[in-house]
């Protein structure tokens, strides 16, 4: 195994599956700029590399994902700035990973929300930990999604499902989404890493130009109506809402809640 780090994503190879794994685990690997940016550059690297054959995408921490970085939201409100650009390379993200040449296995544990749950969904393999919590999460925030899950929580889900966890922000434990099938496996907790590892391990065997061209294939066939219109509407859904409501008066009382509730640390 080799081993590269950064403060927000670290990289390791095992044998032909690149591993990236989110890296941010005080704040349960929220997505930010850095973030973003890594992991794009490190999808872009093991396209670019002969030697990889699959990718496997895990969170540091007690969580893989719980979504966008709030402060990191909350902060470009007050400066005045729009999220809608931040959230374009989330969403571009969640395209990448969708359309690359190279299966992306994703392993679930803790909580994969909002943000999380997005890069999921792109995602060609889920395994998840038992007792994961999991869910779209964005209206407990007052958020309109803006990485892909209005488009494709319902396709991947089921209308049911992805109806209820969009409209009511609902998180369910990983065993509920077993039936859906969108779920590989679930495993023991703590054993998620292996377990994705030898799902990305049997991607990386059937490795070839014709796995690449259906993987290409699946995905344009996914755009009847377009995906890109889809994401497009999407984000200036989120753009309305943020611009016509007050959406950092709520973050700011969401953290005003969670820091009142918070024990005081013993000196």
């Amino acid at each position: 195994m080799t081993e590269l780090s950064s403060t927000t994503l670290r990289v390791e190879q095992h044998g032909l599956v690149r591993r990236l794994v989110l890296n941010r685990a005080r704040q349960r690997n929220a997505l930010n700029a850095s973030l973003v940016d890594a992991l794009t550059a490190a999808l872009t690297e093991a396209e670019q590399d002969p030697s990889t054959s699959a990718v496997l995408v895990t969170g540091a921490g007690p969580s893989f994902c719980a979504g966008a970085d709030l402060k990191h939201l909350l902060a470009l409100a007050e400066a005045g700035a729009s999220p809608v650009p931040f959230l374009r390379t989330v969403s571009d993200l969640t395209r990448r990973l969708e359309r690359s040449a190279l299966p992306v296995v994703a392993v679930l544990h803790g909580h994969a929300v909002a943000g999380g749950l997005e890069i999921a969904l792109a995602c060609d393999a889920v395994v998840a930990e038992a007792g994961t919590l999991i869910g779209d999460g964005h209206i407990r925030n007052h958020l309109v999604p803006g990485g892909g899950s209005a488009v494709r929580i319902r396709r991947k889900l089921g209308d049911s499902l992805g109806r209820w966890l969009g409209l009511s922000g609902e998180l369910l434990p990983a065993e509920r989404f077993l039936a859906t099938g969108w779920l590989h496996e679930v495993v023991e907790p703590g054993q998620g890493a292996d377990a994705g590892l030898r799902v990305a391990e049997i991607f990386a065997a059937a490795a070839n130009p014709a796995q690449a061209a259906l993987k290409r294939t699946f995905a344009e066939l996914d755009e009847e109506p377009t995906v890109e219109s889809g994401l497009s509407l999407e984000l200036d859904e989120f753009d309305r809402h943020w611009s016509n409501h007050d959406v950092p008066r709520e973050l700011r009382r969401f953290f005003a809640r969670t820091t009142a509730g918070r024990p005081e640390r013993q000196r």
